[in-house]
């Protein structure tokens, strides 16, 4: 079994280190990263929606920016798209490939920011949202794995990471979310840095 866990670990760290020396990934965090800190000194807000884990990663990339990071500052206006009584709401009355594009209706506004996070690529919800916040002049980012599947190409920033398993790839998406925030951060708050 001890070889078993030391595998996964090393699966794991393989991914990392790929990923860490992918280039044009590094200058699309950093895009992303300086697209959020004008959409909040805009006035504008981050609505971000998974599945899933990928559910658990949006809310946890909600709550570092409406709580706090690594230091104290102001709160930051990010929405994840999981209060459960939206989603049984809408997935009773429209189906579960609304919730996602509802809240987007819902809270949406041009100059805002959609982030859909999806292992697969293929979540119909997430994609329904992504296009609902295009219709509504929000810009789009989505974070994918394996092959980028149906939504690869489709958002205006997207960010693909490898890895085979979901496991792997939500390793990853949760990693790429902290260096954004404090990507974020180190813009707006370079005190803190």
């Amino acid at each position: 079994m001890l070889d078993k866990i030391k595998s996964s670990y090393q699966e794991a760290a393989k991914y990392f280190s790929e990923f860490a020396g992918n280039e044009e990934s590094i200058k699309t965090t950093n895009q992303i990263a300086n697209l959020i800190s004008d959409t909040f000194r805009n006035g504008n807000k981050v609505i971000v929606c998974g599945n899933g884990g990928s559910s658990t990663d949006a809310m946890h990339f909600a709550e570092e920016f409406t709580g706090r990071f690594r230091k104290a500052r102001k709160a930051l206006p990010v929405i994840s798209l999981t209060d459960p009584s939206h989603i049984t709401c809408v997935a009773n009355d429209m189906g579960f490939e609304e919730i996602f594009a509802r809240g987007v209706e819902a809270y949406g506004n041009k100059g805002d920011v959609l982030i859909g996070i999806s292992t697969s690529g293929n979540s119909e919800n997430v994609i329904r949202a992504l296009a609902r916040a295009k219709e509504l002049e929000i810009k789009t980012v989505s974070l994918l794995g394996k092959n980028g599947g149906k939504l690869k190409d489709f958002c205006d920033y997207e960010i693909i990471v490898p890895g085979e398993t979901t496991d792997r790839i939500q390793e990853l998406h949760i990693t790429v979310l902290h260096v954004i925030i404090e990507t974020v951060e180190r813009i707006l708050f370079p005190e803190n840095y």
